[in-house]
């Protein structure tokens, strides 16, 4: 599927989610007096959504995976005080809540990986570099694989049959 915004992106969506919870959350009675831990909590939650934002808007493959890659680091070091927060025994009030934190994060990191992984295997370089022939080449790639894949199919099936053909053949002849 082509994403044209990226509010439209399932993975902004879940970091924006994450933010606005996080948002409320740390304005519990239990964070005052624990520092800025709100705070950079609220700050790196939020730097996940926007980093995936900023990236997409870029117009490069490159950059894109540049902010993606920090989107990530930041979905790392949300789970990383969420770590700590468990480790206080004041917490343990919150320990529902930080384990539901921690998977959205972790979520959100393996959506992100997915993500880069199939960007590092893409020949395309961006929006910005694409122009009638860049999409035209990519458009003959697209239906050049399609073909080949589908002729690969129909092989494997024809195989199938003449193997299917030839084990009834000789099932007959032994009778």
């Amino acid at each position: 599927m082509k994403y044209e915004r990226f509010e439209d992106l399932p993975v902004w969506q879940a970091a924006a989610d994450a933010a606005a919870k996080m948002f409320h959350w740390t304005t519990l009675a239990w964070f005052r007096g624990k520092g800025d831990l709100a705070n950079q909590l609220q700050r790196a939650t939020l730097s996940i959504s926007n980093n995936i934002a900023e990236g997409f808007e870029r117009g490069t493959t490159n950059e894109l995976l540049q902010f993606l890659y920090v989107a990530r680091g930041s979905a790392g070091e949300v789970r990383s005080m969420l770590g700590v927060m468990e480790r206080m025994d004041e917490a343990i009030d919150l320990k529902s809540q930080i384990s539901d934190f921690k998977s959205q994060c972790e979520s959100i990191s393996r959506q992100i990986r997915g993500w880069t992984n199939s960007l590092q295997n893409s020949t395309i370089q961006g929006q910005r570099h694409l122009n009638d022939t860049t999409k035209q080449a990519y458009d003959q790639q697209k239906t050049r694989d399609a073909f080949l894949k589908k002729l690969n199919t129909t092989n494997e099936e024809a195989q199938r049959l003449r193997e299917a053909a030839r084990q009834e053949r000789d099932r007959q002849s032994d009778k």
